[in-house]
């Protein structure tokens, strides 16, 4: 095994630019600061509506070359954010795009939706014990909002935490390891409504979209529910490139984009975390600002039995969106 990093990141996502959205700010945050930053892709985004008109030919209905298109653009922008290790779920194409929920793409030989999460899991697993992250990011059971790929990427990441904590899962895949903090993409009612608020009055005017909706967006919740914060103002140029990159899903006029259905939201420059498994770094009543916040400076292998199952939540404070 090659040696690693003190740090150690894993962020697990459905499609080709869900990180830039929902993790660019804070990807771009700790790449810079030598931590070691790794993306799992689970599809290549292949179902994925195309916006600029000279390249509808890759949709699904036409030559169906949208997917490697998009990791293309996936390439581009981790190269924006200054992320090096990024890889698709059992390579690229293993899994495919499912489409949105109840579309008959769910039910499609090969779909993500349909893959046997222990299957996939697996795969995960090697990632796991092979990058040993103490920290990993990715969605909440209802994916954000409800996408098949996303719900399927949770369920996967979760049930790959497990299965790489456990020595007697497949020892061939490496030494088992415990990740110490898991996180779900997040976005505090307050501070969505505070940045739509300003996305109607001010700026919808002079752009070529109508404004979204708070409802629009995956992952909002209470504010109590957050408890991590990571201020990525510092690295948010560097976010809206990567996202620039991701061209036939996202079109950028900072400081907002739309998808495909033209509608505005807000490009967070800081983005929002709840800790679900781990314990929390921050003093009571606070939030953290740091994922690695409470671990050891320099940290390895964890044991299974030193990972509570749940996180002491601490009671607390811009987000981010996804796309299909």
């Amino acid at each position: 095994m090659t040696e690693l990093a003190d740090r150690r990141l894993l962020l697990v996502h459905a499609h080709p630019d869900d990180e830039s959205i929902n993790n660019g700010a804070t990807m771009a945050t700790y790449a810079a600061r030598g931590v070691q930053v790794a993306l799992v892709t689970c599809t290549l985004g292949e179902e994925g509506e195309v916006i600029p008109a000279a390249l509808a030919h890759l949709a699904p209905d036409r030559e169906d070359t949208l997917g490697a298109h998009r990791a293309e653009e996936l390439a581009a922008a981790m190269k924006e954010l200054g992320v090096t290790d990024h890889r698709f779920l059992g390579g690229p194409g293993r899994f495919r795009d499912s489409g949105m929920m109840g579309a008959e793409q769910n039910h499609r030989a090969g779909a993500f939706w349909s893959a046997d999460v222990d299957e996939a899991a697996a795969l995960l697993v090697q990632v796991i014990r092979e990058l040993r992250p103490q920290v990993l990011v990715t969605y909440d059971p209802d994916g954000g909002y409800g996408h098949p790929d996303h719900i399927q990427a949770h369920r996967v990441a979760m049930r790959a935490a497990d299965l790489a904590a456990d020595s007697g899962f497949r020892p061939q895949l490496g030494a088992a390891h415990a990740i110490a903090k898991i996180y779900w993409n997040r976005v505090p009612r307050s501070v969505g409504e505070r940045l739509f608020t300003e996305l109607r009055e001010h700026a919808v005017a002079g752009l070529p979209w109508a404004a979204a909706r708070l409802d629009d967006v995956p992952g909002v919740v209470d504010d109590d529910r957050v408890t991590t914060v990571i201020d990525g103002r510092p690295q948010v140029a560097r976010k809206a490139a990567a996202m620039r990159a991701h061209a036939t899903q996202i079109a950028v006029a900072e400081p907002w984009f739309a998808l495909s259905n033209d509608l505005a939201q807000p490009l967070f420059d800081i983005e929002y975390y709840e800790l679900v498994r781990g314990r929390s770094g921050a003093a009571p009543g606070e939030r953290e600002t740091d994922l690695f916040a409470g671990l050891p400076d320099t940290a390895d292998t964890a044991d299974a039995a030193d990972v509570p199952d749940s996180t002491d939540k601490p009671q607390h404070d811009r987000g981010t969106v996804t796309s299909t």
